[in-house]
């Protein structure tokens, strides 16, 4: 009963302060939950994997060349900022995202097991952004991708899930080459050479005139700072919707609107 009097007593003194000016917050927010009844985090940044079909030098619309893209850098692990990104900090640009069958961005839905029992952390996805052992980083034996091959639920980012990310920020490793999907159960490879980290707000997408009849929306971005974006709460896409196949459904139009992406915290 003590508590529950405590507890009344500084919703009505927040209040009050609210109501006087001398606090500018909510109630929601003093009283608010790092994590609800089913385990969501409030992380703030959704995690993705990036390949060439986006980012890439000599791709459409940016014509980035091999230094922008840290090419001349790419080795399995590499993790620094793309030097474009972080010369254009606050820069708008478009990209383009892939097709349908080749799509060029993918959201990690859950994290194997198995990155949590390696590397310095007890947290999967920390270890496969520091790289830890057998998940990009140099070891002795040299079996650094052994825990990168058929990831389950890597999910290629079609219109409604491309769409789904407008607001978002997100926090991205970028491939060197394609990423590799099997369908049925869902599963991709990770292994591969990195050019790097980028990290950026979604600002809106749009169905793109100017390629084939299988190309992917465009994406306007605002570039973000990769170092700031890292010490942010990071999440996965959880509610990224999940193709039947390599060409099914044929999701290419980005609709009027969609869901929320809903962030879970990664583990």
């Amino acid at each position: 009963m003590k508590t529950l009097k405590t507890s009344i007593y500084l919703r009505l003194l927040s209040g009050l302060l609210i109501s006087t000016g001398l606090l500018a917050t909510s109630c929601d927010s003093l009283f608010s939950n790092d994590d609800d009844d089913n385990g969501s985090s409030t992380a703030e940044v959704i995690f993705l994997v990036i390949d060439e079909d986006s980012i890439d030098n000599g791709n459409e619309p940016n014509n980035f060349s091999e230094e922008d893209v840290n090419d001349q850098l790419a080795t399995i692990g590499l993790r620094q900022p793309l030097k474009y990104f972080q010369d254009n900090v606050g820069k708008t640009i478009e990209l383009y995202t892939g097709e349908v069958g080749d799509e060029g961005w993918f959201a990690l839905k859950t994290i194997p097991s198995s990155w949590k029992s390696t590397g310095p952390t007890a947290n999967g996805l920390d270890n496969y952004l520091t790289p830890g052992p057998k998940l990009g980083a140099a070891v002795p034996d040299d079996d650094r991708e052994v825990l990168l091959d058929k990831i389950p639920d890597v999910t290629p980012l079609r219109a409604t899930g491309l769409k789904m990310l407008e607001g978002k920020t997100v926090l991205a490793i970028v491939y060197d080459s394609d990423i590799s999907i099997n369908y049925s159960p869902l599963n991709g490879n990770l292994q591969g050479a990195n050019l790097g980290r980028v990290a950026f707000d979604v600002l809106s997408i749009r169905k793109r005139t100017d390629g084939s009849d299988s190309s992917l929306p465009a994406v306007s971005i605002r570039i973000r700072n990769v170092n700031e974006v890292a010490g942010l709460p990071l999440g996965l896409f959880s509610n990224a919707p999940v193709p039947s196949s390599s060409s099914t459904p044929f999701d290419v139009t980005p609709p009027a609107s969609a869901p929320a992406a809903v962030i879970i915290k990664s583990e």
